[in-house]
């Protein structure tokens, strides 16, 4: 580790001197400030004076900004090192939770070149050495992290981290089809942090432990999400028996999906909260729900019985028919041959 060290503050030194000697001056600053925030050192993750040099660069012109998701997003990319990895996603996740507006921007279309992940570390691994191959699980799992948050995003309208002071107003307003839909979304990235590597031990390594305790920060905000929206739910629970089957088995398989991540969540985070509220409205919710689908489909079935044994009244009981008569279905169908044994006595 001491080698890795070595080699990587040796490279960091010949990367900044190299963007100090740009011709272009703005250039210059924009990878400066990048490579500050996301050097190799081992254990110590972006000071926050580092990060605001990074978020300064979203007030300035489009150009800028553009230049500054170009430049970590290139970083991030060219790297085979897991602590640079892991400080460019950082600073990316900062930037999706204080960076301006320009700058929100920029990432958030990023994605239109990468494919399904964007950030294109689904393989990533770097190799230095077995300690490092260990570190790189954490990359992975971040890298989704970051990922779902942009996604989240655009799915309910807003940003997680935002101050959006009509976000329970929103809830109120969807349909029950949306309602289901954002719920299984917010639970998905719920699970995602729950995909965190076994390597739990690593969390004394600073950097890594930043890195969760950032994602802590996202499931709060998500939990907030989730609690608004279930809530909601069982407000109109008397009213969902006119959401359809299918919606009503999503909701349910989300809510338990969602309780199926409190072990790990509780592990993940060191049990600093246990939110009994939260997990008790969960729990409550989707009782109330299993109860609704139950009601539904002992209504269905009522209903299945009496018009199935109403058609079969129609069609086969006719008490003026004499023994061996023969009984002409209403469909159409043809003759009935009821042979000697009678219909009606």
């Amino acid at each position: 580790m001491a080698r890795i060290k070595l080699i990587g503050v040796l490279k960091d030194k010949v990367s900044i001197l190299k963007a100090t000697l740009y011709i272009n001056r703005h250039a210059s600053s924009v990878h400066v400030a990048v490579l500050r925030a996301t050097t190799h050192h081992p254990s110590r993750p972006p000071s926050e004076e580092k990060i605001a040099s990074v978020l300064a660069l979203g007030h300035s012109s489009r150009i800028t900004a553009c230049a500054c998701i170009e430049a970590l997003m290139d970083r991030l990319h060219v790297t085979q090192s897991a602590f640079v990895a892991l400080k460019c996603l950082l600073t990316l996740h900062n930037i999706i939770a204080k960076g301006s507006f320009i700058l929100k921007d920029q990432l958030a279309y990023y994605p239109s070149f990468g494919g399904h992940n964007f950030l294109n570390l689904s393989m990533f691994s770097d190799n230095s050495d077995l300690a490092m191959w260990e570190f790189s699980s954490w990359v992975r799992w971040y890298a989704g992290v970051v990922e779902q948050n942009l996604m989240v995003s655009r799915e309910i309208g807003y940003y997680l981290n935002s101050s959006k002071k009509d976000k329970e107003e929103k809830a109120l307003a969807l349909l029950d089809s949306d309602l289901a839909v954002e719920i299984e979304v917010l639970v998905e990235f719920v699970v995602r942090i729950c995909d965190a590597p076994n390597s739990l031990d690593l969390q004394r390594n600073n950097l890594v432990y930043e890195v969760v305790r950032a994602a802590g920060e996202d499931y709060r905000s998500v939990q907030r999400e989730i609690l608004a929206r279930v809530k909601e739910v069982g407000d109109r629970v008397d009213s969902v028996e006119g959401v359809n089957s299918d919606e009503l088995i999503q909701l349910i398989d989300a809510l338990e999906r969602l309780e199926g991540c409190k072990g790990k969540l509780m592990l993940l985070f060191l049990n600093r909260k246990r939110n009994d509220g939260f997990w008790d409205t969960v729990r409550e919710t989707k009782a109330m729900l299993v109860e609704t689908k139950k009601k539904k489909e002992e209504k269905s079935l009522v209903r299945f019985v009496g018009r199935d044994e109403s058609a079969e009244s129609t069609q086969f009981w006719n008490p003026f028919l004499e023994p061996g008569q023969l009984l002409l279905l209403p469909s159409g169908g043809g003759w009935l041959d009821f042979g000697p044994t009678p219909i009606a006595v």
